[in-house]
């Protein structure tokens, strides 16, 4: 009996500890949980409790009156418990039912003070225990009423959250069985059955599994105190039950007798640490260590990526489930907040690497871990980035050798028609003179064609310098009537850029604009650094069905047009390391800019 009297009061005491001490470490961690201070109440709450029952065996009878007080504050804890379960849920109530569930509570502790929620009586091999009367099972119903109500605005939670918050509402699910388990302790002796109350002995690991089901998808630091924790109450419990077992044992109750008593309880419990520390350590953070089927798995799942965004996010999931944890991943060099773990991945000239952020309180396995995924995603950074370089070039030369076939056609196209062409002219020299006109109006679209297919065609490139660009677009844009000049070109504007062929682009903007609208504006920005020419016209606009492709050739939005002036003008903009895009601007319907490299 007596080492049945020991497991109960060692295990309250332990548990007591544990609630304190977690209700210190949640108020240090406040601001990263929510509703942390409603789950520091309520372990407040269980610590009243076991202290309540543990009251009279600390100080005598005398001291029964003061528990039996104290243990009328279980509804409120419940009622705590369950405003926290709403709070932490996001699950939103009116405050009129949120009030009203707590002063529910508080009346039925206040009324079972008044009245009187039983008695402790002395139990053999256990000490003294809390019996409930009537009015003891009436708040001991409503206490468990209201702690089933907060789990069914869990369940609710679980049903409609994603992934990580379903596993961790299924974390505080198993803590609460495990504390309900544990208390069926009480009942079998409160009811009188005839079992021994061992289910007590799981009592410390309740507000542990609690509180870490909380904080281990927000907190990493958590973690090392929940191992460590984990294997305290696991050796703890483990040398209780040693203790009972040692006693049984025909050691004699001698000074020979005690001595081989206390040593073989001492290798006993220094054998069962390593172990004991290891399973922790595996619980805690479970997949510690990984091997080459690991390494494949990782591969298979990081492979599919087609961008680096595309790549951190698999690279999130993955390692985030094999550690049971929330890590960030990122290519841009940011690292996270410090309640969440990071694998931050850069690139230099030797290829891509990663290193590791919050970390600093992981154990060894788990860090090992993350560092050999680390090499696994570098790698396949690096392969995904050459595969990326390889397809632009491949895309290039497919370009170089259509436009070489392309130059090739148009030299044949040009050198055939042209000659016609003249003959045509000729010919249409003694026509009526409307007749002539149209003529040479369909010669010269003819021969422009023939002339812009040349220069799109043939291999160019372009020889920059810094110029002054202000002066260019006046010299080019003071041909067209109704252009007006932005700030950025009245300020003065330079560029470093090729001005044979930025003029050939704006001639051929400007061109488009001039046919389009009335108005026209000419303008020099700096856009992220970047600078950047803005040609706009308060014309028709373009048509939607072009949108997309109107940088192609053959694309155009006027009706006689050829279909590669714009086409020109991407292929000048490719060659200075810029673009040319299509934008807004209030008060003009169609917009171009030129941007340029920095």
């Amino acid at each position: 009996m007596q080492h049945r009297f020991m497991l109960f009061h060692v295990t309250n005491a332990v548990a007591l500890a544990e609630c304190v001490a977690l209700a210190v470490l949640l108020a240090v961690w406040a601001d990263r949980v929510a509703g942390a201070w409603l789950l520091i109440l309520f372990l407040t709450g269980v610590s009243l409790w076991i202290t309540a029952n543990e009251l009279p065996t600390w100080f005598g009878p005398g001291a029964a009156k003061a528990g039996l007080y104290l243990l009328c504050t279980a509804p409120l804890a419940s009622a705590i418990f369950f405003n926290f379960a709403a709070t932490f849920s996001r699950f939103r109530l009116a405050s009129w039912i949120m009030w009203g569930i707590c002063v529910l509570a508080a009346a039925s502790g206040v009324a079972a003070a008044i009245l009187g929620p039983g008695s402790f009586q002395l139990v053999r091999g256990l000490g003294y225990l809390a019996f409930p009367n009537k009015i003891g099972w009436a708040a001991s119903l409503i206490w468990a009423g209201l702690a089933a109500a907060g789990h069914v605005v869990l369940a609710r939670a679980w049903w409609i959250q994603g992934e990580r918050q379903r596993q961790q509402i299924t974390a505080i699910g198993v803590s609460s069985v495990l504390g309900a388990f544990s208390m069926t302790g009480y009942g079998i002796t409160v009811l009188h059955l005839p079992f021994a109350p061992w289910p007590l002995a799981l009592l410390p690991a309740y507000p542990l599994a609690l509180v870490y089901a909380i904080l281990r998808y927000r907190v990493f630091v958590a973690n090392d105190w929940a191992q460590r924790a984990l294997a305290w109450s696991v050796l703890t419990a483990l040398g209780v039950g040693i203790i009972a077992l040692v006693t049984m044992l025909p050691l004699g109750t001698g000074g020979v007798g005690r001595i081989a008593s206390g040593g073989l309880i001492a290798v006993l419990c220094l054998g069962l640490a390593g172990p004991v520390r290891a399973l922790a350590l595996r619980a805690v953070y479970p997949g510690g260590t990984a091997g080459a089927d690991d390494i494949r798995h990782w591969r298979a799942s990081l492979r599919p990526a087609e961008t680096l965004q595309d790549l951190a996010a698999r690279a999130e999931v993955v390692l985030s489930r094999r550690l049971g944890i929330a890590v960030k991943v990122s290519f841009d060099g940011a690292a996270s907040a410090l309640s969440q773990p990071a694998l931050l991945c850069a690139s230099n000239a030797e290829g891509f690497h990663t290193t590791l952020s919050g970390w600093d309180a992981a154990p060894p396995g788990p860090r090992r871990l993350a560092e050999l995924f680390g090499t696994v995603l570098a790698d396949e950074a690096d392969r995904l980035v050459r595969a990326e370089v390889l397809a632009a070039r491949e895309r290039e030369r497919q370009t170089e050798a259509r436009l070489a076939e392309l130059g090739a056609l148009a030299a044949t196209i040009a050198h055939d028609v042209r000659n016609p062409l003249n003959i045509i002219r000729m010919a249409a020299a003694g026509v009526e003179p409307e007749m002539r006109s149209e003529i040479d109006g369909q010669v010269s679209r003819i021969s422009r064609l023939a002339s812009d297919l040349l220069d799109y065609a043939k291999p160019w490139a372009v020889t920059a310098w810094e110029i002054d660009a202000a002066a260019l677009f006046y010299a080019v844009a003071g041909r067209y009537k109704g252009v007006e000049y932005g700030p950025g070109v009245v300020a003065g504007a330079a560029l470093r850029a090729d001005p044979q062929r930025l003029e050939q682009a704006l001639v051929n903007l400007l061109d488009n604009a001039a046919l389009a609208g009335s108005r026209v504006l000419v303008d020099f920005e700096r856009v992220e650094g970047k600078p950047a020419i803005i040609v706009a016209d308060d014309g028709p606009g373009i048509p939607g069905e072009i949108r997309d492709r109107l940088f192609t050739p053959f694309v155009s939005r006027s009706p006689g047009g050829t279909g590669l002036g714009l086409a020109i003008v991407a292929r000048v903009m490719a060659a200075h390391g810029g673009a040319v895009k299509l934008a807004s601007r209030p008060g003009w319907t169609t917009c171009f800019v030129l941007e340029f490299p920095a």
